[in-house]
């Protein structure tokens, strides 16, 4: 966009409103992920009304919100490890750290032909969710851990 100007107009010819944003992040561009989508400001408006029970699979809301809750939570532990240094961080700070960086790598990345079906991308979501402790998972029903999450990776 001119200037970084995330507010300009695309040009649609379709006649429908834009029902969303995808912002794209040179710093991802920088680190060779593909596509290069900075998922914290991106949006959809109509998310909500294609996922979830007799949609997707049951699951599928609970993940959305935890993967996005928790890469904000990383994203925000490498700032302070960048101003402060890794020692002021908490074991903790370190696992949502690294979950960050290995959801950028693993679940935002994705080859040119690449072609993931839902119920993988919902895997995936789950192995990474895994890294971090149990009682961080406040978007998770019980249930659903008990059911689809992979045991907790080692250190």
């Amino acid at each position: 966009m001119p200037e970084d100007d995330k507010t300009h107009p695309i040009p649609d010819l379709t006649g429908y409103i834009t029902e969303g944003q995808t912002i794209l992040s040179r710093d991802l561009h920088r680190k060779n992920i593909y596509p290069p989508i900075d998922v914290l400001p991106s949006l959809s408006r109509l998310k909500d009304k294609g996922i979830g029970e007799d949609k997707t699979r049951e699951d599928h809301p609970a993940v959305l919100n935890q993967l996005f809750a928790a890469y904000a939570r990383g994203k925000e532990a490498k700032e302070l490890a960048v101003i402060l240094g890794d020692a002021a961080l908490t074991d903790t700070d370190k696992k949502f750290a690294k979950f960050a960086d290995r959801y950028e790598s693993e679940f935002v990345k994705q080859g040119l032909n690449e072609n993931r079906t839902i119920e993988e991308t919902l895997e995936l979501g789950w192995k990474l969710m895994s890294i971090l402790p149990r009682e961080e998972l406040k978007r998770l029903k019980d249930d659903q851990v008990a059911k689809y999450m992979p045991k907790a990776e080692e250190e």
